[in-house]
């Protein structure tokens, strides 16, 4: 197997190959697991960040909703092992949401807002997106 490939094992016999692609379960899981880091780190600051404490609220809010999706990126990897193999197109989109919703809450809390908050609802359609793929994913768990 050429070092560009991976293959990515399914409960059924088949194989899928991904060549040349750097979106593999392993990246997905890694960033998944840095998002939690993230949040995690945001959570703690929120409640001790006294210039910041009057968005503390939001803060949390924005670091619950980027854990959550974090955590649900590496719930893919779990939708795949066992046959859902269209979950793989779930992370982009828990990804892009975290992107395109939680960063700009960070950045109003720090002071930059403005223009940027307007693509907060594509980050909702994002996390929605990404949510109905994976539901839709499980149809193909335990097909026997």
């Amino acid at each position: 197997m050429k070092s560009d490939q991976a293959i990515v094992p399914t409960s059924r016999a088949a194989e899928i190959k991904v060549i040349g692609s750097i979106w593999r379960r392993a990246v997905w899981m890694r960033l998944g697991a840095l998002n939690g880091l993230f949040a995690l780190a945001i959570l703690l600051l929120s409640e001790q960040a006294l210039p910041l404490s009057e968005h503390s609220g939001l803060l949390r809010q924005a670091a619950q909703i980027q854990f959550m999706h974090g955590m649900a990126t590496l719930a893919c990897a779990t939708f795949m092992n066992i046959g859902a193999i269209c979950a793989r197109y779930a992370p982009g989109f828990f990804l892009s949401g975290i992107v395109l919703y939680c960063m700009p809450i960070y950045g109003e809390a720090i002071g930059i807002g403005g223009p940027v908050n307007l693509i907060k609802p594509a980050g909702l359609v994002a996390f929605v997106a990404g949510w109905l793929i994976l539901a839709w994913s499980a149809r193909d768990i335990d097909k026997t």
